[in-house]
């Protein structure tokens, strides 16, 4: 390894330490966010997963709007321009889209979701709906405004599409620090509730588990690649990072506070 390269590798990781330790406050107000110890509580838990619900469709979003950007999706096809990075959110969309969640089967993350919501009794009538008004080409923002939900919910779907049309760095920031990287250290203390309460729900614990498994080992590690990839060694293109992240961990924790309020 040349010179060059070790510095250029020191500089990106001085980087990407000072913007863990900028997020630190709000990152560790929302891992200790008081919405966990609350929904080993069926009621709660229902409350809890028929907002989520939003996060894991909007999540997708995130992840195809950097899929668009990274690879090419089009016809005529044509070369990536950084390989790695493409091959980074591929091996990231093929795990969401089409996980294999048991041996031989096969889902994406959204639909588990769903099995999971049928199985503790959540409704899941404003997600489904939100999505058959998409597919009738009906725009999100307007499906958003015609049905029932907490307003907290509507405005961290919003936040999530606004991003989506926003540069590559800010949408990577949100992806990796506002989700993938955030993601085991939220479901965690859920699992935790859902043990300490003894609540049945398997399909939902599956949906936890493979979360933290694949983020922690796969998707997180391969995300703080492609963000430093993305930003380099250019001190501005951090700041950039740091204040999409910020943003995407205040709208996270917005949402808690919202789903918070609607347990009563």
């Amino acid at each position: 390894m040349s010179a060059q390269h070790l510095a250029t590798k020191s500089s990106t990781e001085a980087h990407y330490a000072q913007l863990e330790s900028d997020l630190l406050p709000l990152r560790t107000a929302l891992v200790n966010h008081a919405v966990y110890r609350r929904i080993g509580d069926p009621t709660a838990l229902r409350v809890f997963m028929s907002n989520h619900a939003f996060a894991v469709w909007d999540f997708m979003s995130l992840l195809k709007a950097l899929q668009r950007r990274l690879t090419c999706i089009e016809v005529p096809w044509l070369p990536p321009a950084d390989t790695t990075a493409a091959r980074l959110i591929n091996e990231i969309v093929l795990g969401e889209e089409t996980d294999e969640v048991t041996p031989g089967r096969y889902a994406s993350h959204y639909d588990l979701y769903l099995e999971a919501m049928l199985e503790v009794g959540a409704d899941s009538r404003a997600i489904r709906g939100f999505v058959s008004s998409l597919r009738d080409g009906i725009s999100p923002e307007k499906t958003l405004a015609a049905i029932t939900l907490p307003d907290s919910t509507r405005q961290f779907v919003l936040e999530t599409l606004r991003t989506c049309s926003r540069p590559v760095i800010q949408v990577a920031a949100s992806f990796l620090l506002g989700r993938e990287d955030l993601v085991p250290s939220m479901f965690r203390p859920i699992l935790a509730s859902l043990e300490a309460a003894g609540t049945r729900c398997e399909t939902f614990r599956l949906y936890l588990e493979r979360h933290v498994h694949l983020d922690e080992e796969q998707h997180g590690p391969m995300a703080r690649r492609l963000l430093a990839s993305l930003c380099g060694t250019d001190e501005a293109n951090w700041r950039v990072a740091t204040d999409a992240a910020a943003q995407a961990l205040k709208s996270r924790c917005a949402l808690w506070d919202g789903v918070l309020k609607a347990f009563g």
